[in-house]
């Protein structure tokens, strides 16, 4: 399928209502009492693909501005819908997944596709069509408030993203500093904060009571289309990470510690991993986006990945600069009747703006590899095998990466890079882990919950020493880890994917060419199988093996005392 892909400026959606939304339903429902199965599943998935390009788009431009009165509202206006949307299509799933020719079914969709639907039908009711909306606007609040930070710091006045060369820095003062009036605007907005995650776990176990659930956990893992695994495998992993990687962790903030001849690490002394200053991109984001042309081409010489990224950039699908109202973080969307992804970003001078542009770049080329797939339930696979498109590029460019780091310093960005993906195992699965005991216990107080977080981080990160930073001292950090509150179980998918990641990593050691591609092939079949499945044809092991992250950590150990 060739299309031809309008600049991001041109880009328009018919906005549905209930009345059109009916109406399109009503003649797929049409179409199944006639008995035409075939046409009426094309006019399911047309009329999903056209409605997750309109809402996609609704809220990305709330992201790319939330201080924007028209783009909160359309967000608004598309949050009340959703519900009204969702209980079409699971409508229809329903009646689909009744018909009693399943094998059929399994025939035309395909078996992962079906499974799919069987989960999503247990995750809506009508019954919680209020809760869900306003689970959408307490999110939106969330977001919004953590835009709307504005910190005085080194004479500028600055928002969160724009905070974080300074808690990277050489000057161990500064960094404190900085960290300090970080946590200050947490602090100053913590009561807010509490009581927005009150009513969002409030809401979530309502939700799952209502759907027949015992708690949240199990409603969570279906809203993530979790099929081939459940919390079982999950805190086995996690015990593998305690046993596995924190000591390794541990050893390695103590060698750091001794090198900066201090008395004692402190949070604070965390992101600086290079003694040396942590490499810095190579220049200022125009520059960066201009050399990234070069890296992808060096990278794959059959010139795919570099006119895709071409693509990208002079049609406007990057929008990387920070700025004042911009929503936080990273992400990349999609708009499946366009066919091209978009990556959002917030650049801010460290040596995280080359992480995020390789790690969504990742995400973009697998949506862009699959999206000719026959179904809508395709173009995306589940989040744990998503992460491993994003975090296998930020490895596989390693050979090119100084295309955009600072002159003379890949080595050591490599190196800095390898770290911080280590270190992020510990802090992944306390993340997931929090969010167990959270959803288990959804009783907990506010001041409990910090608890919580306060006894799981010392047991995933035991080194990890607050000082006098009080607030997350007592357990106030998760509240800076959007996930949490936006996506709740969206977490453990990264600690998930980069075991298969470092995989990759190992295997372009040994064959550059043939791993890429392998990790061609594997963004090519996007969500057409579980992710056990995708990994397993990929050629890579399971986290869940028994010995695959022991192995991987083993390795990377060895590289890391050379």
């Amino acid at each position: 399928m060739t299309k031809t892909i309008p600049p991001f400026s041109e880009l328009s959606f018919p906005r549905p209502d209930e009345q059109s939304l009916k109406a399109r339903y009503d003649a797929i429902a049409s179409l199944l009492d006639a008995g035409d199965r075939v046409e009426a599943l094309h006019a399911f998935d047309a009329v999903r693909r056209e409605y997750e390009s309109w809402a996609s788009h609704v809220h990305l431009q709330f992201s790319r501005n939330t201080q924007d009165e028209t783009a909160k509202a359309d967000r608004d206006y598309a949050d009340r819908l959703s519900p009204v949307a969702t209980d079409h299509e699971v409508t229809v799933k329903k009646r689909l997944l009744a018909d009693p020719d399943r094998e059929g079914l399994d025939a035309i969709v395909t078996p992962h596709v079906v499974r799919l639907w069987e989960s999503d039908t247990t995750t809506f009711d009508p019954r919680i069509s209020t809760d869900l909306e306003e689970e959408a606007r307490l999110t939106g609040e969330y977001t919004a408030l953590l835009a709307s930070a504005k910190i005085p710091f080194d004479g500028k006045t600055l928002n969160l993203s724009g905070l974080v060369p300074y808690l990277q820095g050489l000057d161990r003062d500064v960094r404190h500093a900085a960290e300090k009036a970080r946590w200050t605007f947490f602090e100053e907005n913590g009561a807010e904060l509490d009581g927005l995650y009150d009513k969002l776990v409030a809401l979530r176990d309502r939700m799952a009571k209502t759907l027949g659930f015992e708690n949240y956990i199990e409603l969570g893992y279906r809203r993530m289309r979790r099929t081939d695994y459940g919390p079982e495998q999950v805190a086995a992993f996690r015990e593998k990470v305690l046993a596995y990687v924190t000591p390794l962790i541990s050893s390695l903030m103590e060698r750091r510690r001794l090198k900066m001849g201090c008395d004692r690490l402190m949070a604070w002394d965390e992101a600086l991993i290079d003694l040396q200053g942590n490499p810095e991109p190579a220049g200022d984001h125009d520059l960066l986006v201009s050399r990234a042309e070069t890296m992808f081409r060096d990278l794959d010489p059959s010139g795919e990945m570099a006119d895709f990224y071409v693509q990208m950039r002079d049609l406007g699908y990057l929008d990387l600069k920070n700025r004042d109202g911009k929503a936080g973080g990273g992400f990349c969307t999609s708009f499946p009747t366009v066919g091209t992804p978009y990556i959002f970003a917030n650049f801010n001078g460290t040596h995280n703006d080359i992480g995020v542009f390789t790690h969504e770049m990742g995400h973009a080329f697998q949506n862009w590899k699959s999206r000719d797939l026959p179904w809508i339930d395709q173009l995306w696979p589940t989040m744990e095998a998503a992460e491993i498109h994003s975090m296998g590029l930020e490895f596989l460019t390693w050979p090119q990466i100084g295309e955009l780091v600072e002159d003379g310093a890949a080595d050591r960005y490599r190196r800095m890079h390898l770290i911080d993906a280590l270190s992020f195992f510990p802090y992944g699965v306390c993340v997931d882990h929090f969010q167990h005991e959270i959803y288990a216990h959804p009783e907990m107080t506010s001041e409990e919950r910090h608890e919580t977080w306060q006894r799981l981080e010392k047991l995933y990160m035991p080194w990890r020493d607050w000082g006098d930073l009080d607030y997350p001292a007592k357990g106030g950090r998760w509240q800076a880890q959007l996930h949490i509150y936006r996506l709740p179980f969206y977490y453990i998918d990264y600690a998930l994917a980069q075991c298969c990641a470092l995989q990759l990593w190992l295997g372009s050691r040994l064959d550059r060419e043939g791993t890429l591609e392998t990790y061609r092939k594997l963004c090519a079949e996007g969500g057409s199988k579980p992710f056990a499945q995708l990994v397993s044809e990929a050629g890579l092991t399971s986290p869940f093996e028994a010995d695959v992250l022991a192995e991987v950590v083993h390795e990377a150990e060895q590289v890391l005392a050379l």
